[in-house]
């Protein structure tokens, strides 16, 4: 055997089986990713440049986009609409009284037992803005812009835990190993910044949600569709600055000779997760020189921290929605915000909906609205979608864990029915859509499913949700799920 057929038995011996049924299942993915690194000509090495056209993406639009990028506000645990924007008189009058009987029976409750009692909103509805909209009085400062939202007062779910919940909206399916809507937003439209993540994630709270970073994770894409979390206080990614006694020369021709064994790797096995490699080290060499200066929020003027209620320095969910503002101004896709402390169980203070709920509205309520306001300034909310929403609701009786009254008040997870809000992007200003039934239980007109959600919200980034697809398991999968009925909501677009 001479030294070539030698090498060529090597290299056959490093596909492995997961490679070969890989790239058999891919298909025409591998020959666009193919046809990106034979035309990679920018300056820097031949690999980086390869990888960071992956990273860019190009799966042209459907139709004219109305959002160029989103910004994702989740209220990790589910804030109860009944004390913020369902305004339910039915139910003030029942408060305190048992639960009918119909309304118990075949459902499923995280902690509800026996009979309950019913619990009237705990806080004071009034109507704002040209619009009218319903809101209450724990959200003094968003009941000021209500004018640019859309509500749509009529979301269901099937799952009523947090962490399968939280999956499906954000993935399409409760099970783990899906691409979150950020993954497939990047995978379409790719990233507008080179020296920027496409796809970026801050948690605030202290905790990140009951499904982890799987919201945020590429799923079957490739890796290098997946969010990047930064933070709101120190370096904004872990290890971005380089240690001690490495200067920025040294790492470059460190970076240069790892790209060069990822390189001559890929050329051999071909596996495209080796090109993500080489990506992301490219991209975190950027990085440093640009995203310490886009989360640099001292840079604002003090007019800007008082709006926000902004703390350079510290993680809230304040700083974290002006960098979201400074991530949009340049050019960052998809931008997502957790939130955590919203689970109004009243198994505690901290979960009573007149302790511990008051504290996350005075949390959020200035840097939301703040936000709203800002991009209108700036001339960027009409191509920016900002969603706000949590993943279930929270029911209309008080909850009984254990079977008798509790010391704190809460409710308990509902599925049935809950309200998210948009703005901008493309949706219907001063407008609401669907409601609950005459006590928030259920979604009554015009529901809305998660599936729907994002069907309408690819339409609003110019993708028909039936088109923008990617094999995998020998089917064409889409955020929108393949396997349940899908609708663009159309009544809420512009």
């Amino acid at each position: 055997m001479n030294l070539q057929n030698l090498l060529s038995q090597q290299r056959a011996q490093l596909v492995t089986r997961r490679h070969f049924l890989g790239n058999c299942s891919v298909g025409l993915a591998s020959l666009w990713l193919s046809q990106q690194v034979a035309g990679a000509t920018v300056a820097g090495s031949a690999a980086a440049d390869a990888a960071g056209q992956q990273a860019r993406g190009a799966v042209p639009v459907h139709f004219p986009a109305r959002a160029k990028r989103v910004i994702y506000l989740h209220m990790a645990g589910s804030p109860s609409q009944l004390e913020l924007f369902d305004y339910k008189p039915v139910l003030k009058q029942l408060d305190g009284k048992d639960c009918p009987q119909e309304f118990l029976a075949g459902k499923r409750f995280a902690f509800l037992q026996g009979v309950p009692q019913m619990l009237g909103p705990q806080y004071e509805f009034q109507q704002f803005g040209e619009s009218g909209q319903w809101v209450s009085d724990r959200l003094p400062y968003f009941s000021k812009v209500v004018d640019d939202v859309c509500f749509i007062r009529s979301m269901k779910t099937d799952q009523f835990n947090h962490a399968p919940a939280q999956l499906l909206l954000h993935t399409g399916y409760q099970n783990l190993g899906y691409p979150s809507i950020g993954a497939w937003a990047t995978y379409g439209l790719g990233s507008e910044n080179d020296n920027l993540p496409g796809f970026i994630v801050m948690v605030s709270g202290g905790r990140t949600p009951s499904s982890g970073k799987s919201v945020w994770g590429a799923g079957y894409l490739p890796s290098v569709y997946q969010g990047v979390q930064c933070r709101s206080e120190g370096d904004p990614v872990l290890y971005l600055s380089n240690p001690p006694g490495v200067s920025r020369d040294l790492r470059r021709q460190s970076l240069d000779a790892i790209d060069a064994i990822n390189q001559e790797t890929f050329q051999e096995v071909g596996d495209p997760e080796t090109l993500t490699r080489i990506s992301q080290y490219e991209l975190a060499f950027r990085m440093q020189l640009h995203a310490a200066e886009a989360f640099d929020i001292s840079q604002e003027s003090e007019s800007v921290h008082a709006m926000y209620g902004t703390e350079p320095g510290k993680e809230s969910f304040a700083n974290n929605c002006l960098l979201a503002r400074r991530l949009a101004e340049r050019g960052v896709r998809y931008i997502q915000l957790f939130h955590w402390g919203w689970d109004s169980h009243g198994a505690g203070a901290a979960e009573a909906l007149n302790i511990g709920f008051k504290d996350r509205c005075k949390e959020v309520d200035q840097p939301m609205a703040a936000l709203l306001q800002d991009l209108k300034q700036q001339g960027l909310l009409d191509e920016t979608l900002v969603i706000w929403g949590g993943e279930f609701g929270r029911t209309p009786m008080q909850e009984n864990r254990g079977g008798t009254k509790m010391q704190f008040i809460g409710r308990d997870h509902n599925p049935g029915g809950f309200t998210m809000w948009l703005a901008g992007g493309g949706v219907k200003p001063g407008f609401s859509y669907g409601a609950t039934d005459e006590i928030g239980y259920e979604a009554v007109e015009s529901p809305v499913t998660p599936h729907d959600f994002h069907a309408t919200l690819m339409r609003l980034l110019g993708y028909d949700h039936l088109k923008l697809t990617y094999p995998f398991q020998g089917l064409q999968q889409r955020l929108s799920n393949v396997t349940k009925p899908s609708r663009v909501v159309s009544e809420i677009l512009a």
